[in-house]
């Protein structure tokens, strides 16, 4: 008997519940970093300074349920936006789901463990400074936000299983 599909791989991300959804986070940290974007040719510039709420050694919000209130600019992702955001990481599940590919083997989701995460270098964990200590955003230009994680392997795609 094989194992049935995972649920990412048979629930369009628009059908997903609520706890589906935000399973989907791997906890890089990676979208909670500031990038600047150039007005000329509108591209993302990556930094490694954080929204002050993030643990930048654990990459979770400090207050997730009330994130907005205290930082109007944070989005809260939904399948709608998905599809008009170009600033994810390459790695995060919700960006490779949209694109038709599958998660990666070392998300949380296959492996059971967040650790995974910093292991195939996904994580900002140790590597970003909180925007409360870090000055000009200038001054932490970088590009490894926006690259595939430098010990992971590539990602494969997948034929869609869902019903949309």
């Amino acid at each position: 008997m094989t194992d049935p599909l995972p649920f990412w791989r048979t629930t369009s991300l628009q059908d997903m519940t609520p706890s589906q959804w935000e399973s989907l986070c791997d906890g890089c940290g990676r979208c909670c970093l500031n990038k600047l974007r150039d007005e000329d040719t509108d591209e993302i510039i990556w930094t490694d300074v954080s929204c002050r709420l993030l643990d930048t050694q654990t990459c979770r919000c400090t207050n997730y349920e009330r994130r907005q209130r205290k930082v109007p600019d944070c989005i809260s992702l939904t399948p709608a936006i998905l599809e008009e955001v170009d600033w994810l990481p390459p790695s995060c599940a919700y960006r490779l789901l949209r694109d038709g590919f599958d998660l990666p083997d070392w998300h949380p989701l296959r492996t059971g463990t967040s650790d995974s995460v910093i292991k195939a270098g996904a994580s900002a964990s140790g590597r970003c400074i909180s925007e409360r200590r870090a000055g000009m955003l200038e001054d932490h230009i970088t590009d490894w936000p926006g690259n595939w994680p430098e010990n992971a392997p590539p990602c494969i795609v997948h034929h869609r299983h869902n019903n949309s």
